[in-house]
């Protein structure tokens, strides 16, 4: 498979996963400043840009996204990934795939939404089966545009879809039909918290805006409770969205980490 990606500078490797929706176009900013230092990797998951659309016959897995980024952990001795929401999940999944490459792992948000299952208050495991749901069920409809509003207004905040003029909406729901497949990683993934506790970096950072939504930070503090050795980085402003609305805040915060011994 031959998958989409940006690349720019020199220096130590640096993988950026995207989040749904938002492709690799939104580590423009980030790109930029770590070009200058690192040498930094965006692809494209599948069904975004370039890269192939999802075409298999079963259900999609976190496992099947490392598999489509496998090249630049085969080309380099070690590397670094950055992952946000879905992109978050994936860069955990490749962690545990390939635990001698990581230098650091640095997640923003992250959505392994199985975890709510066990470890949660039932509310917020069903916020997220109700996203999913009406992911699901437009999708089979074909009436993605009803369901980019349900999901606009839960990520980016009651009202957003409102304030997208119509180019938007439609490029919007465009880019949001990888989510049907998407869904599936990280509502039917397996790995216990133990796994991910004994295989993921010791060192391994959790980025979060204390505006984000229930079940994010459900899942934050999941983590908070169960990794002991992990850093915890939160911030006032901006939501779940932060790396694309409010890059002033977050891109220091992971370049700091970056450059830390």
């Amino acid at each position: 498979m031959k998958v989409d990606f940006n690349e720019d500078g020199h220096g130590s490797a640096v993988l950026l996963i995207h989040s749904t929706v938002a492709g690799n176009k939104q580590w423009r900013k980030l790109i930029e400043y770590l070009s200058p230092h690192y040498q930094v990797i965006a692809p494209n998951l599948f069904g975004y840009g370039s890269s192939p659309k999802w075409s298999k016959k079963r259900d999609q897995t976190l496992s099947d996204h490392v598999d489509l980024l496998k090249g630049f952990f085969e080309r380099n001795e070690s590397i670094s990934i950055v992952g946000h929401s879905f992109g978050g999940s994936v860069a955990m999944m490749a962690a545990k795939e390939y635990p001698e490459k990581i230098e650091k792992l640095v997640l923003i948000e992250p959505n392994p939404f199985y975890l709510l299952k066990n470890h949660s208050d039932p509310g917020s495991y069903q916020e997220v089966l109700n996203i999913r749901d009406i992911i699901k069920a437009n999708a089979f409809k074909e009436t993605w545009g009803q369901a980019a509003k349900q999901f606009a207004d839960y990520w980016n905040g009651s009202g957003a879809w409102t304030k997208m003029d119509e180019l938007r909406r439609e490029k919007f729901a465009e880019a949001l039909k990888p989510n049907f497949h998407e869904f599936d990683c990280v509502i039917n993934e397996t790995t216990s918290l133990e796994e991910w506790r004994d295989i993921l970096p010791q060192n391994t950072h959790i980025l979060f805006s204390e505006q984000t939504v229930n079940s994010i930070r459900k899942i934050v503090t999941i983590f908070e409770e169960t990794m002991p050795n992990w850093i915890f980085h939160s911030y006032s402003e901006g939501t779940h969205m932060a790396p694309l609305t409010h890059p002033n805040i977050v891109n220091p915060i992971i370049h700091k980490i970056l450059t830390e011994i």
